[in-house]
């Protein structure tokens, strides 16, 4: 006979596994069936429409009049120069909304986007070709950088910057993918639990990590407004949530989580049993765990920061308490 549920399940699995260069697969589970692609469809489009990033916005060449133009001793035209610039991905530096960048180039040179890294902007893709010079070609131009979400095309930008300039469609997201995929889960004898799958890729002005967690926070900041209305404090709630969600994952056993032979036999003779210990324990203490040698250590380092207990996590102290007191009861129930 089925249970009568007063309150949906709350997920207390997260996992975040990094897939390659600026690429990540986020999972969480369990979820109620339905659940999970409620939350992950509108976490989809906010990781795509509310990531801040960085974009050419305007371009002023010495010389040139409109993107149809011409430079002389440049082997592209304008418009192809202007398509390789939007192509290349810029961090202004110092935390700044806006920058405006000179730049003065004289020929023979392959101008690749490294060469326009100064003190006031990071390039992320320096191997980007801009323009190609011949011997007797000079270029001096502006371009100006600015910070923003979406996408905003030209004509919403030329009352903001320079008249002379040429403004250009500015493409701010950060984020190249954000796909998710549902699977189902067994939880108990019930096969009918749902696990999110992430996949996330960036440009690398931001990492996948950042880019979920920017989304989750204007999730809550949007859904504020109801809780002011009908009095909810969805920040209490949040880290309510959070603290449960921690605790669970500090008392899973260190047994399941794939540690090689030698970790697993130090950790057992030390009668370590859950996550959670080695959290109160720390770095330093971890290391003087007896016959755990480096190799080992950086096992078990690695795999409390993939759980989301690195080095500068900090148990408060409602949670350090609750932790112990759990511990101690399952140790004795044993």
């Amino acid at each position: 006979m089925k249970s009568i549920k007063t309150e949906p399940h709350i997920p207390g699995e997260v996992d975040i596994v990094e897939t390659g260069k600026n690429a990540a697969q986020i999972s969480a589970w369990p979820f109620e069936t339905g659940y999970a692609v409620t939350l992950a469809h509108p976490l989809r489009r906010l990781i795509l429409g509310s990531s801040v990033g960085y974009a050419p916005i305007s371009l002023k060449i010495d010389g040139v009049l409109h993107e149809f133009d011409s430079v002389r001793g440049m082997k592209e035209d304008i418009a192809v120069f202007i398509i390789n610039l939007k192509s290349i991905r810029f961090k202004i530096k110092d935390e700044l909304d806006r920058a405006v960048v000179k730049y003065s180039f004289k020929g023979p040179k392959e101008i690749k986007a490294s060469d326009l890294e100064n003190d006031q902007v990071e390039v992320i893709n320096k191997d980007v070709t801009l323009a190609t010079l011949n011997k007797d070609a000079e270029l001096n131009f502006v371009i100006e950088i600015a910070k923003g979400i979406g996408y905003v095309p030209s004509e919403d930008l030329r009352d903001s910057i320079d008249s002379e300039a040429i403004a250009l469609d500015a493409f701010f997201t950060p984020v190249s993918k954000a796909n998710y995929k549902i699977e189902n889960i067994l939880v108990g004898d019930n096969p009918n639990y749902e696990k999110i799958v992430f996949d996330i890729e960036t440009d690398g002005q931001l990492s996948p990590r950042d880019a979920f967690g920017n989304a989750l926070e204007t999730m809550n900041k949007q859904l504020n407004v109801f809780g002011k209305v009908f009095d909810i404090d969805l920040e209490a709630t949040k880290t309510k949530g959070k603290s449960e969600s921690a605790l669970k994952t500090l008392l899973i056993p260190v047994d399941m989580l794939g540690f090689g032979a030698r970790s697993s036999n130090s950790l057992e003779r030390a009668g370590i049993k859950y996550i959670g210990e080695l959290v109160l324990m720390g770095e330093n203490e971890i290391k003087s765990i007896k016959n755990l040698g480096k190799k080992s250590l950086d096992e078990i380092m690695s795999t409390l920061e993939s759980h989301g207990f690195g080095a500068d996590y900090k148990l408060d102290g409602k949670l350090r308490a609750d932790l112990i007191e759990k511990i101690k009861q399952l140790k004795d129930n044993e």
